[in-house]
Formats: structure tokens, sequence, C-alpha cells
């Protein structure tokens, strides 16, 4: 589970001649806002799509439009240029894009705590992370990789350096299905779910049991000057999906069903069963609220390994409109 590749003209081009945010509807309409995903619609995102199936942005007087995203700097370039209102982004995305100096903010969690694992094969004798010392590990590329892959075997009193670390890109399932390595990066409710539906033998480690803080993984995001500028339109956003997420922790069969009921092209066996991943790790939950206790930790995580190269400003970053 991670980004699409497609040109970001396309997807600008797209968003322009949509439109979003106030697109000049007759007083008392629904205003038109555009939301961005992080990824394919998939489980982390049914409460998203059970507010919309259910009627719940309409009620807070909002058309909704959610798009697909293009590679994985789209989102946030898309936000800084106004061509789309919301986003769902990584949080160490996030944080990067304020680091080169985007003024993007954070308004809601969406899952809260992180889906980043190392997943290894259970045949080949590695039990817990220190296991790894010697092994291949695939990774896709990306500095986060390496943060999960160094914390999680150093929070095991293993040597990082001892482990063959090879780039495979976004082919953790196929790799490991096929044998070709012994280990890989990967979210434990997408890339895990989708071998164990295959009948790989594997063990997944959890990043935020070895090293790493519990953090809100992904985040709903908008313009610094959108949240400033157009406050009521943020907190109608944000009730509708807070609705559709509250729906989602209590009832996932129901939000699942709103998802593929939208989402046709879904096999709904894999999303049930990433659906059940999440409900069992309880992963929207505590719905729509950051931790600032939380959020202050993950920053200095990835402070202390690499992924932000200076402190980060958790108030400035981490805003909720109604506060």
């Amino acid at each position: 589970m991670r980004r699409v590749v497609a040109p970001l003209a396309a997807v600008l081009l797209a968003l322009a001649v949509a439109g979003c945010g106030d697109d000049g509807a007759e007083p008392g309409a629904p205003r038109g806002a555009t939301l961005v995903l992080d990824f394919t619609p998939n489980a982390v995102h049914s409460g998203i799509y059970a507010a919309r199936e259910r009627g719940y942005y309409r009620d807070a007087g909002v058309e909704l439009d959610i798009r697909q995203p293009g590679a994985s700097t789209d989102a946030p370039l898309l936000l800084e240029a106004g061509r789309a209102d919301f986003a769902i982004l990584d949080i160490h995305d996030l944080g990067i894009a304020r680091q080169r100096g985007l003024d993007i903010v954070a308004v809601m969690p969406i899952v809260q705590r992180p889906l980043a694992s190392v997943i290894a094969r259970a045949d080949r004798g590695i039990r817990r992370p220190r296991d790894l010392e010697g092994r291949t590990v695939g990774v896709t590329g990306l500095p986060s990789d390496d943060a999960v892959l160094k914390s999680e075997v150093e929070a095991d009193g293993g040597d990082p350096s001892q482990v063959d670390r090879v780039t495979i890109g976004f082919n953790a399932v196929a790799s490991l299905a096929a044998g070709r390595i012994d280990a890989a990066t990967g979210f434990w409710n997408a890339e895990a779910v989708a071998l164990r539906r295959q009948g790989v033998p594997i063990r997944v480690f959890r990043v935020d049991r070895f090293g790493a803080p519990r953090y809100p993984e992904l985040v709903l995001c908008a313009n610094q000057a959108a949240v400033d500028g157009d406050p009521d339109l943020v907190r109608a956003v944000l009730a509708a999906t807070t609705r559709g997420y509250r729906l989602a922790a209590a009832r996932p069969d129901h939000a699942l069903a709103d998802l593929l009921e939208l989402s046709p092209g879904l096999v709904a066996a894999d999303q049930r069963a990433q659906t059940g991943a999440l409900a069992q790790a309880s992963a929207f939950e505590p719905v729509a609220r950051f931790r600032r206790q939380a959020l202050r930790a993950w920053a200095s995580w990835d402070l202390e390994h690499g992924i932000l190269r200076k402190p980060l400003d958790i108030g400035s970053a981490f805003q909720q409109p109604g506060d």
C-alpha cells in the first residue's frame, strides 16, 4: 500500500477543470471541495466513503469530490498550489513537506497508529527483529523505510548495519511470496494482509512495538491559507469526516459496504480482510483527535532517524479548527 504514479501535470489539469473550494453555486447549495487520497481507495478510507455515501458531507453543506493521487509528491504540491482543498498524507510526508517550505497543516488524524512494519518470512528462522542480522531485507527506497528497519533492529538489541538491505521498490508482496528476500518493510494492514491471503507464512513486527511511538500514520491536510481564510469549509469537512470515521470504528462492516458501493472495482474479500485488521487494532480510535504527546514523540523519532532535518513545530503543523 503505497502511491500510484501518474504525471503531476495531468492531475493539476483535471483539478483545474473541475475546480475546487467555492464553485460559485447558488446560495444554500452545497459547496464544492476536493479531497485527494494518499492511495487508491481502500479500507483506511472507509470513513470518508461512508460519509459520502450516507450524505454526511451534504448535511454539512459540502459536495465532496474524492480523487485518487498521482505520484507521492503530488498531494502536497496540489495543496500548496490551491488545486485541492484537502489531501490525506503520510505523516512523514507532511513533515518533509513543511521542512521544504510548503505551508501545509494537518487538521485531523485518519489512522491513529503506525501502519509501518517489517514483514518476515516465518520459514526463514526469523522470530524477532534482531534475527534480521545477516538477512536480506527489501526496502522501497523511502527514508521512512530505513528508519523503520533501523528502529526495530536496534530496539530488539540488534545491529542494523549487519542487515543486508536491498531496494525493491513497492514489490514487497511479490518478492516475499517468491522467496527472493527474507523480509521487507511494508504496511501490516495491506502487504501483510495480502501475503496471508496468499498463504505465505509470515511474521509481522510493527514499528510501534519496536522503538517507535504510537503516532498517527495518515493525516488529513489542508493549505494554511485555506485554514485561515475559509475555516467554515474546514470545519464542515472535518465534522462530516468525523461522523464517517465514528461509523467506521463502531460498525466497520457498514463503512466497508459504503466503500465497496462507491468503488466497485475493489476486491471485496481483500478489503474485508484489511478492514478486519484495522478494526482489530482499533486503528481509527480515538476518532478525529490529535494527541499532542504522541505527535511530539513522533517528531522526535523522525528527527532521530533522519526523516526530519530539524525539530518540527508541532503547534503549527497540527491544527484543528474549533479547538
